[in-house]
């Protein structure tokens, strides 16, 4: 093999290296922070997280596919995102909403333990 095919070998090794670099950074929360995150339903279609996070609590980065989050307390929480980016979000106790795929950290900025069942979808109906 000639250097140029060598020097061409390893620049596109490092290109996929580069792209999958995304794949790296999800993880999941239920391995990443199982204090705060249990598997209460886990299926082909959907997977249901409890979700408990103490006042002044943090998980570290993870990732969830597109998901429902379901508020069972109010809560007040700063996502934030891996290009440094935060969002603080209130919850109203009972409140619904629709969460695109994401990875983040998650802090609560509440003073009451903040309890949140998510519904991770994973394909919504058999094809």
């Amino acid at each position: 093999m000639s250097k140029l095919d060598l020097i061409a070998h390893a620049s596109f090794l490092a290109a996929l290296l580069t792209l999958s670099g995304g794949a790296a950074l999800a993880q999941d929360p239920a391995k990443v922070a199982p204090e705060a995150y249990k598997v209460t339903s886990d299926n082909q279609y959907v997977r249901v997280l409890d979700i408990h996070l103490k006042p002044g609590g943090k998980s570290p980065m993870h990732s969830h596919p597109g998901y429902v989050a379901v508020a069972l307390t109010p809560c007040k929480v700063r996502f934030s995102a891996p290009d440094g980016k935060s969002q603080e979000v209130e919850f109203k106790g009972g409140e619904a909403s629709w969460r695109d795929s994401e990875s983040h950290s998650v802090e609560n900025l509440g003073t009451v333990e903040c309890h949140v069942m998510n519904i991770e979808v994973k394909k919504a109906s058999k094809e």
